[in-house]
């Protein structure tokens, strides 16, 4: 599983390790990691106001994530005695194969797996189920969420991941620091994985 974010070109992706892993298993950090991400740099103050939470709690996650280099601190700039932090270029990857075989690896990645598709899921519910209404008609027609099942191989499957990725990459790359007039950040999501095979049995017996 790929979370790539501010990435100008298919820059190279990082593998999570345990401790990284573990880092991200907390709701509060994730949701730090991903405002980095969409909002750009940040305070412990500024995302303190934004989370509804005290900036010593929002400090504290910061150095969490920092201390597994998920974050970094903005070279040169502060604003008094706040640190700025941001997020590195790149994309994170959540594989599996990197903690086989170590049952603490792969309890952490369960939980920080499980906790990122919780917040996708939430955030596309929370936008489709309440949100969309109160947007303009221009944007909601820019919102769509689709789904389809396709009969392919193994070998064809990661041939479309490959297409979608670099036409994600591609989009990134021209549009991922955008700023000015009508410009919002804009999730675009893609979720490939083969579905669970429910003929087996019955072909099986026949």
């Amino acid at each position: 599983m790929a979370e790539n974010e501010k990435t100008p070109t298919a820059a190279e992706r990082r593998v999570l390790d345990i401790g990284a892993l573990r880092a991200l298993s907390h709701p509060l950090r994730v949701q730090i990691f991903d405002i980095l991400a969409q909002e750009g740099p940040q305070t412990a103050s500024t995302l303190a106001e934004m989370l509804g939470e005290s900036s010593g709690a929002t400090s504290y996650h910061l150095r969490s994530l920092a201390s597994h280099d998920l974050i970094r601190e903005v070279e040169g700039d502060r604003s008094g005695r706040e640190r700025w932090w941001e997020r590195p270029v790149g994309g994170v990857v959540y594989d599996s194969r990197a903690v086989q075989g170590s049952p603490a690896g792969e309890a952490a990645l369960q939980v920080a797996v499980a906790e990122a598709l919780r917040r996708r899921h939430e955030e596309l519910m929370e936008f489709f189920t309440s949100r969309i209404d109160k947007e303009t008609a221009e944007w909601a027609d820019t919102s769509k969420s689709m789904t389809t099942g396709i009969s392919m191989t193994a070998a064809q499957t990661v041939e479309l991941s490959e297409k979608i990725e670099a036409l994600m990459d591609e989009a990134t790359e021209k549009y991922g620091n955008q700023k000015g007039a009508g410009v919002r950040r804009v999730s675009v999501r893609a979720d490939i994985f083969p579905l669970k095979n429910l003929t087996t049995k019955k072909e099986s017996a026949s």
